[in-house]
């Protein structure tokens, strides 16, 4: 019965089978294939292909992507020159540089004078490198060390946590040093090294900023080299043009640098050590790599040669212990050769007064060499300063031996794992505070009188708006009654044009050129502004060797009001203010007590102290003072008793 079944259901199938072969035969000699012209059946395969995706379907939601198809070589070629054709016509070149979407909302004065770099990041390659370090180190003992070196300091450099990052720690004997040397290094690579980096990085960063272009470095002699921190700031921040423009900061690599020789010189071994270990398993490509305890005569370079050469001193002055020993490195960075000097400490009275001392040498001997008429025929002579100061006279500040405000900045980083384990903190940043100067030899460039880019976005669309205001509104009138002479609205536009007395350069790089000398007479920004509703107040350090507070109102213009809204500590301001600028002084001291001044309150920004946290050993203090006079309270509640009693 079951076999019977399955015979009569595969005989039912194979006569349907053979019907519908007959009927697509019949279908097919009915209908035979039309021989259409090339372009018509391209025309409808397009319209095929663009139908066939919009086909309705139940859920409204689900959609079918088209898949792509290869078009014949004929249409391939139909489509190519019909798309050049309409993009020749419907899209003009135009180009960037007047493009208005490129152009930024702040000035380009402005931007050119923004001095910070942002949060600093640690490449992967140094990473790891101290990372590998911190793997063959003990934990526990790695944190000791590290607070006993970089923590709970008397002095003005301390951190928000109560670290820093000041190594002048001294041992009584050499034996004593010896021990703790390597230790000491690891500690080191830890937690000062990124800090070092990151304030060395900035400094450099914009050193090439407001150098010329041509201007790059291959070689450097670093001065308190440590562990690299200057090797590794300088190998990052010089590197080889990309075509594909500048790479990441944590993708940079030391084999790409443009720096093909460091002298480091350093006579503590133990920072030493730890600095070739750093480079042990690293790349650095032509790079040559040399360590030493003191400067050589055969390192000195000529001057012809030493266009490219940096002369370096991070965090170094401040530690020695004599006024000998820091004269001496400063005349030896001096002798070196090298025509860019820089030299970071950091943000305390003691390194801004080692800073302080190292500009006035400088630019003593460079006044000194364009005096004497035996140095005409030398290749370059004097000296001036590039940053932070707009003028190579004396620093408004710097007073000898009585030192109240410092001249400094600040610089963050983001702090990779290592640091955060090593100091036993959840902070993902850390703020470092550094003083520095750069020097380069050569006369002082003279001021070009000009001023340029000090239009942005919002400058432009302030006097877009102004010149739409000032075009008459007119009634409407017949084509053949229009005058056929100028219209108002381009007389307008004319006019304006004619009063613009600020030529903006054609080129991006002849703009940056011009903003490179102007730079040297803008006022550098030494303290925080205050940012208020309807005004902004600067104190900067001005040309004049002032210290000059600047205000700029609303009512001085959009752009020249945003640009000092966006302005931060550190950076050049190129607006000159509305109304004439205030001169601070320093408040002074007579046989110890102090004269109110006008404009006292110089560097002060109304900050209120905050309050420390409370700590186990504060609250033992509190405890037994407590306790001693209650005792003592006792004792002579007791004895006034007993005097009664008598």
């Amino acid at each position: 019965m079951l076999a019977a079944g399955r015979t009569r259901l595969w005989n039912l199938r194979q006569s349907y089978t053979s019907s519908f072969r007959t009927s697509s035969a019949a279908y097919s000699s009915i209908n035979p294939r039309i021989d259409l012209d090339p372009a018509l059946r391209n025309l409808l395969r397009d319209v095929d292909m663009s139908l066939g995706g919009k086909k309705k379907h139940g859920n409204p939601s689900v959609t079918h992507k088209r898949e792509l198809e290869e078009y014949p070589e004929l249409l391939q070629d139909n489509v190519a020159s019909t798309v050049s054709i309409s993009s020749e016509l419907s899209t003009p070149e135009v180009d960037d540089w007047d493009h208005q979407d490129s152009v930024s909302r702040k000035s380009p004065a402005a931007l050119f004078g923004s001095y910070g770099i942002g949060s600093v990041i640690l490449p992967l390659e140094l990473q790891n490198s101290i990372n590998l370090i911190i793997s063959e180190t003990e934990k526990r003992q790695l944190h000791n060390d590290a607070e006993r070196l970089f923590r709970e300091r008397t002095d003005e450099g301390d951190a928000e946590d109560g670290w820093d990052a000041e190594f002048n720690t001294r041992y009584r004997t050499k034996a004593q040093a010896r021990h703790h040397a390597e230790r000491d290094g690891s500690a080191f690579a830890s937690v000062a090294l990124p800090a070092h980096f990151s304030a060395i990085t900035a400094v450099l960063d914009h050193v090439k900023r407001r150098l010329e272009p041509e201007w790059h470095v291959e070689r450097i002699i670093d001065w308190g080299a440590g562990t690299g921190s200057g090797l590794w700031s300088g190998a990052y921040t010089f590197q080889e043009a990309n075509a594909e423009g500048p790479p990441e900061t944590v993708d940079l690599v030391l084999s790409n640098t443009t720096v093909r020789q460091y002298t480091g010189i350093d006579k503590r071994e133990g920072l030493v050590t730890v600095g070739k270990r750093l480079l042990r398993d690293i790349d650095h490509g032509p790079m040559k790599v040399s360590w030493q305890k003191s400067f050589r005569e055969s390192d000195t370079i000529p001057r012809s040669q030493g266009h490219n050469t940096i002369a370096l001193s991070a965090f170094m002055l401040s530690s020695l212990s004599t006024d000998i020993a820091r004269k001496a490195l400063i005349k030896e960075m001096w002798s070196s050769g090298a025509h860019v000097m820089v030299i970071i400490d950091h943000s305390t009275k003691k390194g801004f007064a080692s800073i302080c001392e190292a500009r006035d040498y400088f630019l003593r001997v460079g006044r000194k060499e364009l005096k004497y008429p035996d140095t005409e025929s030398w290749d370059i002579r004097g000296s001036h300063v590039v940053a932070p100061c707009p003028h190579d006279g004396q620093c408004p500040l710097y007073f000898p031996g009585d030192v109240k405000l410092v001249c400094g900045f600040s610089q963050r980083l983001q702090r990779p794992s290592f640091v955060r384990l090593t100091k036993h903190s959840g902070q993902g940043h850390e703020d470092m505070e550094y003083s520095y100067i750069v020097v380069r030899r050569g006369p002082r460039p003279s001021d070009p009188k000009t001023k340029f880019g000090r239009v942005g976005r919002i400058g432009l669309a302030a006097t877009a708006k102004k010149l739409e205001a000032q075009i008459p509104v007119k009634e409407l009138q017949l084509h053949s009654e229009s005058d056929p002479a100028q219209s108002e609205e381009q007389l307008v536009i004319e006019s304006a044009e004619e009063d613009r007395t600020i030529e903006v350069p054609s080129t991006p790089a002849a703009l940056d050129a011009a903003l490179r000398l102007e730079a040297y007479n803008w006022p550098r920004l030494v303290f925080p502004p205050l940012k208020k509703s309807g005004h902004i107040i600067l104190d900067g350090c001005t040309p004049e060797g002032k210290i000059m507070r600047m205000t700029v109102p609303k009512s001085q213009g959009k752009q020249p009001f945003y640009d000092a809204r966006k302005s931060d500590w550190g950076d050049i301001f190129p607006h000159e203010p509305k109304n004439p600028p205030q001169e601070r002084v320093q408040v002074a001291r007579v046989h110890g007590k102090e004269i109110p001044v006008r404009g006292g309150d110089i560097g002060k920004r109304g900050r209120k102290d905050k309050a420390k946290g409370v700590s186990y050993e504060s609250l033992a203090v509190d405890i037994k003072s407590a306790r001693k006079h209650k005792r003592q309270d006792e004792i002579h509640s007791k004895e006034k008793t007993s005097s009664k009693d008598d």
